[in-house]
Formats: structure tokens, C-alpha cells, sequence
């Protein structure tokens, strides 16, 4: 197969960029505005293998009309997302013209081509203050704590119109809990352009001084040590199970698919940091800041039914992820 992947240098999506040379060929589009251009060379050192890459942006329509055109595209993995959530809060205007008008113009174009076949890099922040965890794909959605959420939450109800519309599309919904760590080759990684928003990358540039300390945001929550509790992946494990949902997209005829991809454990904040520290063998100073808007106390997966319908499951543990997080930036440095 053929695929396009909008966002394919960022950091998932060049991951499973990765994963899908294994047995497909690659189109990338990607505007570079959270990545880069070199990425595209790393990708190639693992695999040996190219991939197409347009510069642009999704929400131009002539450019995805000529990417569909001149590639001959079977299906799509998009990742064109802003995707940090306390900057949607101070900027909720570009986030939402960002995440839901470029799919828009992504499913008008899809249409026209008639390729309709899609997996949707959604998050689990669309259950916002969740009742319960672990959480399963049937809880309740909705009551989201920021734009970015909100903006996932919209796309996927566009989704499930789309498909009530016109039962022909085939579409898989994933909704990812919490990705860090890095290829293990440490040739790509996340590295965020500016201060991280997310929390390894801080870890590692306060690890690697090139910040000072750590900001722990909320110390108070109803939780184990009074920090927020996630369900951290290792990004190659989230990378195959797009891989999953491909597979089952094309043994499909059609259908709507939502899965979560997550461990199924939740972590505090204090447990990575420590993780972190014990694994890689060093210090990270950190001190407890005021909370976030938009962030809640625990969310974590139930994910046992991207196991049961993919076969997909999450096999590299805590330490993995800060093994590789920490490797990357080390082998970057000596680049």
C-alpha cells in the first residue's frame, strides 16, 4: 500500500513512518512547524528505505489535490496536530483552525479521490474529567478541560457523521494515552522546538542542563504522591499499533473503529522522574509549581480491546521509555 501520513517528521509520526517501511511505501507531508526537515534522513539510516516528502501545510487544498494525484494514495495516517495543552488554553483560536480545518479539507480531498481509508491520531483527553479509571472505549466522552481535547473531541464526532453519511469509508479512531521515549537506534526521538510542554522531553533537557529544573506542576491532587497520574507508552509500541489498525482497515470492507493505546498502568509524575533517574543513573532536580488549567488528576487505559480486535498490545515497560528518551538526547549531542 501506499500511504500518505500528514505530520510524518513529527515525533509519533515519524515513529511509525518507521513501522510502515517495513512493508509499505511512504508519503510524507508535514509543514515543519514542531519538526524537521532532517528527520526525513534519520527515517532512511534506520529502515534504508526512502519516503515522498511534501512541505506544506493540509489546509491547502491545491497541494493535498496534487499529493493524491501524483501518488496514487491507498490510505491515510493523520497527525497534523497542534498538540500541546497548555498552549490551546492561552491559544485556543489556532488550535481549533489548526486540528479541525485541515481535516476538513484532508476528508474533502480524500473524497474527491475516492480514498477512504483513514486512521485518526485522536488522544485521550476527548473523556476529559473521566468518572472511573481504567477507562474503556464506551465511557462517556466529552466535558473536555481544554481546547486541544475539545478540538479531538470535534474531529471524531466529524468522523462519526462522515461515516453515518456514507457507510463506505473505513476509519479507525485512536485515541492515545501518553507517548514518550525514542527509537532505540537514538537516530529519532521527541525533541520539541522551545521549553517542552510535555513531560519527558523536560526530564531529559533538565537531565542533559539545558534547562535547570523541572517544573512539577500540582502536588495536591488526589493521587499516590499528590502528582498527576498518566498511562505512559513507548512511542514504537503506539507506532505498531497504527500499524494494527491499518491491517484491519484494509481486511475490512468498512467500518468505524475506536481503540485506546495505552499500557493499561498509570504513573505519577514523581514515579518517571525517579524511573528516570534510576535508569539512566542521574540527577533531576525538580521543584512543585502551581497546577495547570486544563490538566485533571489520573487518566489511564483500559486497553484491552485493541488487544482482543488488533492482536496489539504494549510490550516495553517504564524504564524502556526512559532508556531511550535519555539515549536519544546523548546521541544527538554527539552528532
Amino acid at each position: 500500500m501506499k500511504i500518505l501520513v500528514t505530520g510524518g517528521l513529527g515525533y509519533i509520526g515519524s515513529h511509525t513512518c518507521v513501522e510502515l517501511l517495513k512493508d509499505n511505501e511512504v508519503v510524507v507531508l508535514d509543514n515543519l512547524s514542531n519538526s524537521k526537515e532532517e528527520v526525513k534522513d534519520k527515517i532512511k539510516q534506520i529502515t534504508g528505505k526512502d519516503i515522498k516528502l511534501y512541505i506544506g501545510n493540509m489546509i491547502d487544498e491545491n497541494l493535498l489535490d496534487k499529493i493524491f494525484t501524483e501518488e496514487k494514495i491507498d490510505a491515510v495516517i493523520d497527525f497534523a496536530a497542534y498538540k500541546a495543552v497548555g498552549e490551546s488554553v492561552k491559544k485556543p483560536v489556532e488550535y481549533y483552525t489548526n486540528n479541525i480545518s485541515t481535516v476538513l479539507v484532508l476528508l474533502k480531498v480524500m473524497k474527491k479521490h475516492d480514498v477512504k481509508k483513514l486512521v485518526f491520531s485522536s488522544s485521550a483527553t476527548v473523556y476529559g474529567q473521566p468518572d472511573h479509571v481504567p477507562i474503556k472505549e464506551t465511557d462517556k466522552t466529552g466535558g473536555t478541560t481544554n481546547p486541544y481535547g475539545t478540538s479531538k473531541l470535534f474531529v471524531e464526532q466529524i468522523l462519526k457523521d462522515l461515516y453515518q453519511s456514507d457507510n463506505s469509508w473505513d476509519i479507525a479512531i485512536l485515541r492515545y494515552f501518553n507517548p514518550i521515549g525514542a527509537h532505540e537506534s537514538g537516530l529519532i526521538g521527541e525533541e520539541p522546538n522551545g521549553i517542552p510542554a510535555n513531560l519527558m522531553p523536560y526530564i531529559v533537557k533538565v537531565a542533559s542542563n539545558e534547562l535547570e529544573c523541572l517544573s512539577v506542576f500540582g502536588n495536591d491532587y488526589p493521587t499516590k504522591d499528590g502528582t498527576g497520574v498518566r498511562d505512559y507508552i513507548h512511542v514504537v509500541d503506539l507506532a505498531k499499533g497504527h500499524i494494527k489498525a491499518l491491517e484491519k482497515l484494509e481486511k475490512e470492507q468498512s467500518g468505524l473503529y475506536i481503540y485506546n493505546l495505552g499500557t493499561g498502568i498509570g504513573y505519577s509524575v514523581l514515579d518517571i522522574v525517579k524511573a528516570f533517574e534510576k535508569v539512566n543513573n542521574i540527577k533531576v532536580n525538580y521543584k512543585i509549581a502551581p497546577r495547570r488549567p486544563g490538566d485533571i488528576a489520573e487518566c489511564y487505559s483500559d486497553p484491552t480491546k485493541a488487544k482482543e480486535e488488533l492482536g496489539w498490545q504494549a510490550t516495553k515497560t517504564i524504564e524502556d521509555m526512559c532508556k531511550d528518551a535519555y539515549n536519544y538526547i546523548v546521541k544527538s549531542k554527539e552528532n
